[in-house]
């Protein structure tokens, strides 16, 4: 009995939205702002975490020197990246071990979308370099030669940089550099850099026989910790080795980890204010339909069935809300390529928008939570109207 009041009732208050029409789209209006805003950062946060992720393999490693964080703060010289190149565990081919000795500076270019000032990487790579990378490929024009001052640009960083289009001339220092080639690298960090070879980059940067880290692809997984410690064992290396996979995650925890505490807080922020507004809605509905409530209370139907009916509305109102803050974003975000700061390089990251499904969800859940609470008063009190004070509402 108390069921089928509760399914009757909630019926009927679903039927009537349409008469309230106005106040219900402001409350949908505003949780979609709050779940839009919330998604569309969080998409921020999940394209940095896929563009890191792409990065590294298990199979894949990073020698740099002992006590240094990043590429930025690492130092080998030549002989130390041959013994490096020599050790058991590393892919060999018919030339030479999957190993590459590089070199990582920065470079200022323009941001083609506003024109101000952006570190770049620019990295110096030998030949092993194109075959230790996932889904590395020429996209346009060609390889740089070694030996030449020429540059391949990531696809990422050509689309969010300028003076880096295929065939321009480049000044870097004191030399000028040619664009030869554009290139992907399987969605990865890599594609925000520009390559060329590292014996070019050593003069023009002044680095000697100097190099930062060792890259190497290893014969398996389980050959990392072999790999590992024969290096950390070395006296005369003073290395640390990580998994390629590891190292780029750890590089982003900081940054993706302060781009979700800053989504919590424009959600809750935002979410405040279309609290409010689904909180007056829901009055508004009970304040119009006092008589009627009353009349059902007359009739027999239970305050838990009238509670039910208002809290399902705010409800609907809410995931309506969501679904279109969620779609929104969808639409507008998912894709859209876009350059931060990473603050472990202090260099620029390119990376595309990643709305998911559990982005979606999340988004979803806080709709309902902010319906929840916009309904909660005004549920409790069309529940505990006075049947006779109702009637007499005209």
């Amino acid at each position: 009995m108390l069921l089928r009041q509760m399914v009757s009732v909630t019926l009927t208050q679903i039927k009537s939205l349409p008469q309230r029409l106005g106040p219900s789209l402001v409350a949908m209006v505003g949780i979609a702002g709050v779940v839009l805003v919330m998604v569309a950062v969080l998409a921020i946060a999940q394209g940095l975490l896929s563009t890191l992720d792409a990065s590294g393999d298990e199979d894949q490693a990073i020698v740099l020197r002992d006590g240094a964080d990043t590429e930025l703060t690492s130092g080998l010289q030549l002989d130390q990246t041959r013994i490096i190149a020599d050790t058991e565990g590393i892919v060999r081919g018919s030339e030479s071990a999957a190993a590459s000795a590089e070199l990582f500076v920065v470079v200022n270019l323009d941001k083609r979308s506003t024109g101000t000032d952006a570190n770049v990487p620019l990295r110096g790579v030998e030949p092993a370099a194109f075959d230790i990378r996932n889904g590395f490929e020429i996209l346009d024009g060609r390889n740089f030669v070694p030996g030449r001052r020429e540059i391949i640009v990531g696809q990422g960083a050509l689309a969010e940089f300028s003076g880096i289009d295929l065939g321009s001339t480049l000044r870097l220092g004191v030399n000028d550099w040619e664009i030869v080639g554009t290139f992907a690298a399987g969605g990865s960090a890599f594609e925000s850099e520009l390559w060329t070879d590292a014996r070019v980059l050593q003069p023009a940067y002044r680095r000697g026989n100097s190099f930062q880290s060792v890259y190497a692809r290893l014969d398996s997984p389980e050959s990392f910790d072999s790999f590992k410690a024969q290096l950390e064992a070395d006296p005369r290396l003073n290395v640390k080795v990580e998994r390629l996979s590891n190292y780029f995650n750890r590089q982003g925890a900081l940054l993706t980890g302060w781009i979700r505490a800053i989504a919590v807080l424009l959600a809750i922020v935002m979410g405040l204010g279309a609290l409010f507004a689904a909180v007056n809605t829901m009055y508004s509905a009970v304040a119009n339909r006092t008589r009627e409530i009353a009349t059902l209370r007359a009739l027999g139907f239970s305050p838990l069935a009238v509670l039910t009916a208002v809290m399902t509305e705010a409800m609907v109102l809410a995931l309506g809300g969501g679904v279109l803050g969620g779609l929104a974003a969808y639409l507008a975000f998912d894709g859209t390529r876009a350059a931060t700061l990473n603050w472990q390089s202090f260099s620029q990251i390119t990376f595309a928008f990643d709305v998911t499904p559990q982005i979606l969800v999340s988004g979803a859940i806080v709709a309902l939570i902010l319906g929840f609470f916009g309904g909660l008063l005004p549920a409790v009190r069309a529940a505990r109207i006075p049947i006779a004070t109702g009637l007499r509402e005209r």
